[in-house]
């Protein structure tokens, strides 16, 4: 079975040096995380967006690739932080669809911070007998 696949996560030097130095703990706030997980209707995918509204998130789906993106800016704040691992910033995550979802029906929900999407799967054809009558 095929299964949605991570396209574009994450840039891949910044990876090369997460990987080389390691990252001291700290998540990168820069693509939010998410959860993709299926039931015998649908997969989904969960994904964390404390801070964000419904005006701030744009999904979309091009050539069966499922994008989930954001272009919010964080406001001009006169506090000096000490120690900052939140933020708002551009980010695009992109799925590859696999066969078998209905794109028209894909919806979403956004609540308490997480956007939750759902890719319904299209019913699957179950084989038919077909009888073929016999001319004499």
């Amino acid at each position: 079975m095929n299964y949605l696949m991570t396209r574009n996560a994450a840039n891949d030097f910044d990876t090369f040096f997460d990987d080389m130095f390691g990252n001291w703990g700290i998540k990168n706030s820069t693509i939010p995380s998410v959860n993709v997980y299926e039931d015998s209707k649908a997969f989904y995918v969960e994904a964390e967006l404390p801070g964000y509204t419904t005006e701030d998130v744009n999904i979309n789906v091009e050539k069966h690739v499922l994008h989930i993106s954001s272009e919010k800016t964080a406001k001009k704040e006169e506090r000096k932080y000490i120690l900052r691992e939140r933020g708002f910033v551009k980010f695009d995550r992109a799925f590859s669809l696999p066969e078998g979802i209905n794109e028209e029906a894909i919806d979403a929900e956004f609540s308490n911070g997480i956007l939750t999407i759902t890719l319904p799967k299209m019913p699957v054809e179950q084989p038919r007998k077909i009888a073929v009558k016999i001319r004499a």
